[in-house]
């Protein structure tokens, strides 16, 4: 049986200086997400579109997607396997290229998981888990360019 599941957000532009968008650089970048009772994310654009480097822009907030949906399945394998973890972390990266249009596309993404395991007997069998997170990680299913996952261990 398939389940089906359904995400609802808000996504208000906040970056109106006084005159709308009467021409390219007359207004900000700036808005806001939220969804629900959660905090808000300050977003805007990348810093190469007017965006400002203190929020968050789409690209990022595309990478850290990936690299969640990637870790919570890596923790659940994990869990289901017997391997303990007791450090994650990740510095996952993209690369978006423009086209002469003005668009663009992400070419690729790469995620670098250093996870640091109760045991180190269990490195091989963690070192497995990668993959099969990689396969079951609905962002990444989703995307229509490589995620690659180059992972290590914190003891390495």
């Amino acid at each position: 049986m398939t389940k089906s599941h359904h995400y609802i957000a808000t996504v208000r532009w906040t970056g109106n200086t006084g005159s709308g968008t009467t021409g390219y650089r007359d207004f900000s970048r700036d808005h806001e997400i939220s969804a629900g009772s959660k905090p808000m994310i300050p977003g805007t654009a990348d810093p190469a579109f007017r965006g400002l480097p203190e929020r968050w822009n789409p690209e990022e907030l595309l990478i850290v997607s990936l690299s969640q949906c990637h870790m919570l399945w890596y923790l659940v394998l994990c869990a289901r396997e017997g391997i303990v973890v007791t450090e994650y972390s990740d510095s996952p990266s993209g690369t978006m290229v423009e086209n002469a249009a003005g668009g663009g596309r992400f070419e690729e993404a790469v995620l670098r998981p250093l996870v640091k395991l109760a045991s180190p007997a269990d490195r091989e069998r963690a070192l497995a888990v990668h993959e099969e997170a990689h396969k079951l990680c609905f962002i990444a299913n989703s995307v229509n360019f490589e995620v690659r996952t180059e992972p290590a261990f914190a003891d390495d």
